[in-house]
């Protein structure tokens, strides 16, 4: 199947640096979307009248709503125009956003969140269009600089809700989103190029097929399984530490701001990761990921035992880098598989990375409650060890693995 495109004279020559800017500039603000109720959970939850392992719904139903997104939404990316998909993502995602500032209870607040996740899919329609306009010896590393936009969002969401809730409380971050969507529309209709994948299966075609690739490609199964595990230790991870944050080192929504933007750096490991892909040092960079991420899960939970913060600080960061170099790897891969197929492959393996991270925010809230940050930290470290475990049985010298062939086929 072939796709043909329709380029403004921004993007003439494919995929430029200032598209690639705005590609990342866009991916990280729809996504910021799905965390800013992270870093607030202590203030929204007693205004909404959730309590106790409950409050993770927060977050949760965000994710959930992202989820079903990925499934229904971003496989049109294989059927439908592109560009029109996106807008109306994003015109989605700035209704879901006014409808959670002028939320009165828990039930309107938890199903305009599930409304902002389902439209913030808009980033993961965005990704695979990029690869589709790089060229092959580049495509790890604009994903990769794209990735590095879309992590600096989710990173700087938190610090962002916190220190906006300090002063205007806690509706005042999404209010402000509301506005740089329309913004961003406004941005996205003068730069995206337009992308009409040439007529072939239906909607329904498109679905099956999405898991089709799933059951038949052991290199999808595989990629998806080890950032699904990063993404549920991630999203443990910082469902968690707000809290604790703010009942073991007594900080409030700005140091608790602070705290969440030492993590931003790892979003320096996106482009870096690209390139490692684009050289062929995909397994080994798979390898450093997931030990990385035990390593942050021990020293994790024995800082927060020892009341160590600089030492949390920093093992946030290594968790985050780990999770974006084994993200950025991962994409490197499946994009390599069958490229008129992107968008579904895309689809499954976002899907389930999501509901991963769904499980995650719902560990967090359960294991904290019961068990507290060590109890927490010892479920992360569990399905790190799980995920490297799996890693080890990888076979070696797969040329689909390394990401450098194509011979699936995406029916």
């Amino acid at each position: 199947m072939t796709d043909t495109d329709s380029k403004t004279p921004e993007t003439s020559s494919g995929m430029t640096p200032a598209l690639t800017t705005v590609f990342a500039i866009a991916c990280g603000m729809m996504v910021a979307n799905l965390y800013y109720a992270q870093a607030l959970i202590g203030e929204i939850a007693p205004a909404l009248g959730l309590h106790g392992s409950t409050a993770g719904l927060i977050v949760t139903l965000t994710q959930l709503g992202y989820g079903a997104g990925l499934l229904l939404i971003v496989s049109l990316a294989d059927l439908a125009e592109n560009r029109r998909l996106i807008l109306m993502m994003v015109a989605g995602t700035t209704v879901g956003l006014i409808g959670v500032v002028f939320s009165t209870g828990a039930m309107s607040f938890l199903l305009f969140s599930f409304v902002t996740g389902f439209c913030s899919v808009g980033a993961q329609i965005m990704v695979p269009l990029a690869a589709h306009l790089a060229p092959d010896a580049k495509r790890g590393q604009v994903i990769g600089n794209i990735m590095a936009g879309l992590i600096t969002g989710i990173m700087l969401a938190r610090p962002l809700a916190s220190g906006l809730a300090s002063v205007a409380g806690w509706r005042a971050i999404f209010a402000v989103s509301a506005v740089a969507m329309v913004a961003l529309a406004l941005l996205l209709a003068k730069m995206l190029p337009e992308r009409r994948p040439s007529p072939g299966l239906g909607y329904g075609q498109i679905l099956a097929s999405s898991f089709r690739l799933l059951a038949r490609t052991p290199a999808i199964q595989r990629r998806t399984a080890y950032q699904a595990t990063m993404f549920a230790i991630f999203n443990l991870f910082w469902t968690a530490v707000p809290l604790v944050l703010a009942s073991q080192f007594g900080l409030g929504q700005v140091g608790i701001a602070l705290f969440a933007l030492a993590g931003a750096g790892g979003a320096l490991t996106a482009p870096i990761a690209g390139r490692l892909g684009d050289r062929g040092y995909i397994r080994m960079g798979t390898g450093i990921a997931l030990g990385s991420a035990i390593v942050a899960c021990l020293v994790a939970g024995w800082a927060g035992a020892a009341h160590m913060l600089i030492v949390l600080a920093l093992a946030a960061v290594l968790l985050d880098a780990a999770t974006q170099l084994n993200q950025v790897l991962g994409q490197r891969v499946i994009y390599s598989i069958a490229p008129e197929a992107r968008g579904r492959i895309n689809a499954i393996y976002m899907t389930v990375v999501f509901l991963g991270g769904a499980a995650g925010s719902m560990l967090a809230s359960f294991s904290l409650y019961h068990g507290g940050w060590t109890a927490t930290m010892a479920v992360g470290g569990g399905l790190a060890v799980a995920a490297f475990a799996l890693f080890l049985t990888e076979p070696r010298g797969d040329h689909i693995l390394s990401g450098s062939a194509y011979p699936v086929s995406s029916r």
